[in-house]
């Protein structure tokens, strides 16, 4: 028994006229006529009395729509559920950013999502990349920003943003003293070095280890902090450097920003989604991320293939 044939019973149950039944499927009336006739064969019962001038239910037909209506109202009922699972189609979009987003890209973003889709509304989260990628393989957010190298297996990305990175260091430190010249990093060798926690993104954790290690710069010793005010107060008190973008805001005293010779090191960010759950919405964030990052700097280059 087709659900569908059992949407024709119900509509020309509540209509008793083939051809209004007909209009409401969008259906010619001929084809309407055969499914039902299919469906009481299939039963084995007639549904409807049929003559030249009306159309009736029969005793098997009412008892068949007390039961045929209920299961319909709750397909109908899952559909709706279904529909508003989907990335925006609730009004919202959940979406994960790294914690140390550039400030300059936060009011761009939400400002260009608002104005391709007014109708949704975006809900930010502070996230790590690895946090994110968890929540989107269960289902707990529907797009998130991402810095490259990273376990996107079986998730797609969107185009990818590149900004090089330069270190942060004490005025007073002998590299800084280069001119504002590019500092290279073989220069660093020996010295501390604060970074985020390998828990956050191992595999771009490795992936800048190995490039210092490639360019001649074995740090003394590693911290780790994630709050920016801590990183920043471990390379005052001389605990280290630190690697990281060009700052949206001005250091505190005592610290500077150089390029790195090379431009070895770099943030690669992109937004990834699951593919079954792209939509307008995730599109409309994907373009509103890109200008958010250009804003800041970045360079949005082309779309890696998907992990």
């Amino acid at each position: 028994m087709e659900l569908r044939h059992l949407r024709y019973f119900a509509v020309l149950a509540e209509e008793l006229h083939f051809g209004r039944a007909a209009e409401r499927l969008h259906m010619a009336q001929p084809p309407l006529s055969q499914r039902i006739r299919d469906l009481e064969r299939e039963l084995g019962v007639r549904l409807f009395d049929r003559t030249r001038h009306r159309v009736q239910l029969t005793e098997a037909g009412a008892l068949l729509l007390e039961h045929v209506r209920p299961v319909l109202a709750g397909v109908d009922t899952a559909r709706e559920a279904m529909r508003r699972i989907r990335p925006g189609e609730a009004g919202v979009l959940r979406v994960g950013v790294p914690p140390d987003t550039n400030p300059l890209v936060l009011p761009t973003l939400t400002a260009g999502f608002a104005r391709r889709v007014p109708d949704v509304l975006i809900d930010l989260h502070e996230l790590t990349t690895d946090e994110q990628l968890a929540r989107l393989r269960e289902g707990e957010l529907d797009a998130g920003v991402v810095r490259h190298p990273s376990d996107t297996v079986g998730l797609e990305s969107g185009p990818v943003a590149r900004r090089e990175l330069g270190v942060v260091l004490r005025t007073d430190h002998q590299p800084a003293g280069r001119a504002q010249g590019a500092v290279r990093l073989r220069d660093l060798n020996g010295t501390p070095l604060v970074i985020f926690p390998r828990a956050m993104a191992p595999r771009l954790y490795d992936h800048m280890l190995t490039i210092c290690r490639d360019e001649g710069f074995l740090p003394g010793s590693i911290r780790h902090a994630r709050n920016p005010h801590f990183v920043h107060g471990l390379v005052l008190a001389g605990r280290g450097i630190h690697l990281n973008e060009a700052p949206a805001t001005p250091l505190p005293d005592g610290l500077v920003w150089r390029p790195v010779e090379g431009a070895a090191l770099a943030w690669i960010t992109s937004v990834v989604w699951v593919p079954s759950r792209h939509n307008e919405a995730i599109s409309a964030f994907t373009e509103a991320v890109s200008e958010g990052l250009a804003v800041a700097g970045h360079h949005i280059g082309e779309a890696p293939h998907p992990g």
